[in-house]
């Protein structure tokens, strides 16, 4: 079985207000896209125009709203100021509510997160086995009446989650180096990266690493859905193009910049200084729609079956009417079987 084609839309929590985004949620699936992700931040990149909603209410309130779009985020932490079990309860009660239409996806968190709660900022390993143990955790909640667990960093009790589907909420994992994507391989329903990047990090290093996890763990290729979040501005002009991309210009600092940042005023700060040219690098920029198609069509090509779309302007609305009469038939009459 192969997996099909999901063209899906990016709803930007550090951007725009839940209400407003709720609306965009509900547009989204009436101009076509399968699914709608939304990020969890508890601070947005930028501090003057940020927003930062809560995705697990957003969630809930965006299924009552909509019938047919997948729904998940991308990604979640369950990792430091969320337990884990608390997860595992949000996401079975809204797994019961919209059946076969929600998605957990994780990550190991980001400082801008966490630090500013109070909470300690441990080394990459330590995240990494942390998110290895809280998806253990939730799926035994998810597939186990009684649940006693003693890991490493987590304790649990005689714990039942009393109302759960019967199928378990998907788990995607989210990843930007071989370590996580070779776990997404082994032990996830969906791996979770993000586009604009060296094409090499593609190509030598993430899908040969969830390669080598699907084959330790003798699960098919299919086991496991591809997603990129593919970051897109279009426009009329290519002025108006790179000038849309400026909010999210914080995307384009290095690790190495903006490690351990967990102020918005201070990534605000490093992601002003940047000239626009590289503000817009992790960027499709273009006015042809048909240029949008075929590099989109890249990721396609590598092997990425979930695509959601992630537009940096403030007219979302417009993008969104755009890419549903534009861009997805093209993408779908040129990739779906």
């Amino acid at each position: 079985m192969s997996l099909p084609l999901r063209l899906g839309y990016k709803a930007s929590a550090e951007q725009f207000d839940p209400s407003r985004l709720a609306d965009l949620a509900v547009l989204a699936e009436e101009a076509g896209f399968d699914s709608v992700f939304i990020s969890d931040h508890f601070q947005p990149w930028m501090h003057e125009g940020g927003h930062a909603p809560a995705a697990l209410p957003w969630l809930g309130a965006v299924g009552a709203r909509t019938t047919r779009v997948l729904l998940g985020t991308s990604v979640l932490t369950p990792v430091f100021r969320y337990h884990p079990a608390v997860i595992a309860q949000a996401f079975a009660t809204l797994g019961m509510m919209f059946p076969n239409r929600i998605i957990l996806g994780v990550g190991t968190g980001e400082a801008l997160n966490e630090v500013t709660l109070g909470l300690d900022w441990p080394e990459p390993p330590v995240r990494f086995r942390r998110m290895k143990e809280s998806i253990a955790l939730m799926r035994d909640l998810w597939t186990n009446d009684r649940v006693n667990f003693d890991g490493e960093f987590w304790q649990l009790k005689d714990a039942t989650i009393y109302d759960r589907p019967e199928t378990p909420v998907p788990v995607y994992i989210g990843g930007s180096g071989p370590a996580a994507t070779r776990l997404a391989g082994r032990i996830a329903d969906g791996f979770i990266t993000t586009s604009g990047k060296d094409p090499a990090l593609y190509t030598d290093t993430l899908l040969p690493a969830l390669a080598e996890g699907l084959d330790k763990a003798s699960r098919p290729a299919d086991a496991v859905d591809t997603l990129i979040e593919v970051k897109v501005s279009l426009a009329p002009t290519r002025e108006e193009a790179l000038a849309k991309t400026r909010f999210w210009a914080p995307l384009a600092l290095s690790q190495e910049e903006k490690m351990g940042i967990h102020d918005p005023i201070e990534m605000q700060r490093r992601g002003d200084a940047l000239p626009i040219e590289r503000a817009a690098s992790r960027f499709i920029v273009s006015t042809d729609p048909e240029e949008h198609v075929q590099q989109i069509s890249r990721y396609v090509g590598l092997g990425f079956r979930h695509l959601v779309f992630h537009d940096p302007g403030a007219d979302q609305e417009s993008f969104l009417r755009v890419y549903g009469e534009e861009i997805l038939p093209r993408l779908r009459a040129r990739f779906t079987d």
